[in-house]
């Protein structure tokens, strides 16, 4: 059996999958954000509890909305406060008496699509999130890459690419990120970013769901705004695929909603991409919420 955690600030989401890769169990409970040792037990119960309904020792994989230090095995995160700076994953094994993965929730996200049946076969899948934040997760032939420093996939902290500034116009905004750096591109081509971009522009604070409504209803602000966000995201995609060559991209996250996306983008790639270069497979991610789980128990399969 294969277990899946996907741990996030308000809610720990727990599955269990058989060989099939078949989900057979799932549970929901709060989780203990600031209390640890609250926050360990309460997966070793479940992970106990489990075992015990099946009848054996599930393999037990966690994501995370953060990461391992690859030398000391801390979390660092900030969704989840009581686990940062703890050694999570050691003591859980410590606790359970077998081996636990843990990695981060976009790696995750990715490795669930990478092992939807339609997928299985691609050599590489880049997931994409566009959501409250913008990230990404790799996975080669069914495995994560984490890299060195358990950072690879972080693309949301790579910094505007100088055609999207010059893109952007002499009134560009250079925003400020959480990693405490300037310009990273999770501040512009997350929905959070959608809109901001908005109302740097055009004075005003809306949803993105809005933003779009307005543009299907041909507001001219929010066509001019799409237009110009459409070909920002061309432009950074096409570094990263400059970078990475995907065979597939998946996208995830509240963005990924927009249909215009799937059509667009293959349109506005080409141009920005080496000549050589052709546009990978962009396709909308499957599983939704559920792609946590799953990735946390893929973790597992070799």
């Amino acid at each position: 059996m294969y277990y899946g955690f996907d741990v996030g600030g308000t809610k720990i989401e727990f599955g269990a999958f058989n060989e099939k890769l078949e989900r057979v169990a799932t549970e929901r409970v709060p989780t203990p954000g600031e209390d640890y040792h609250k926050l360990v037990d309460t997966l070793v119960t479940m992970i106990e509890k489990s075992d015990q309904a099946f009848g054996c020792e599930g393999k037990v994989g966690i994501g995370i909305p953060g990461m391992e230090d690859a030398e000391d095995g801390t979390v660092l995160t900030s969704n989840v406060p009581a686990a940062k700076g703890q050694t999570l994953r050691q003591d859980l094994e410590q606790r359970l008496g077998r081996s636990v993965t843990i990695d981060n929730d976009a790696n995750c996200f990715a490795l669930s699509e990478a092992w939807d049946e339609d997928l299985q076969g691609e050599k590489s899948v880049l997931g994409l999130i566009l959501g409250t934040g913008f990230g990404g997760g790799l996975v080669f032939d069914g495995q994560v890459f984490s890299g060195k420093n358990h950072v690879a996939g972080e693309v949301g902290h790579t910094r505007m690419p100088i055609d999207g500034w010059f893109h952007l116009g002499e009134n560009a905004p250079l925003f400020a990120c959480g990693c405490e750096k300037k310009g990273c591109i999770d501040n512009y081509l997350s929905g959070r970013g959608f809109e901001q971009l908005y109302a740097h522009y055009y004075g005003e604070q809306v949803k993105a769901i809005e933003i779009i409504q307005r543009y299907q209803a041909g507001d001219e602000k929010a066509v001019e705004h799409v237009d110009r966000f459409l070909e920002l995201l061309a432009i950074c995609f096409a570094n990263l695929f400059t970078a990475l060559d995907p065979h597939v991209v998946v996208l995830g996250g509240g963005l990924s909603n927009f249909d215009l996306l799937y059509t667009e983008l293959p349109k506005r790639l080409p141009k920005h991409l080496l000549s050589v270069a052709r546009v990978p497979k962009i396709v909308k991610a499957k599983y939704g919420d559920a792609g946590g789980v799953r990735g946390a128990a893929f973790l597992n399969i070799k």
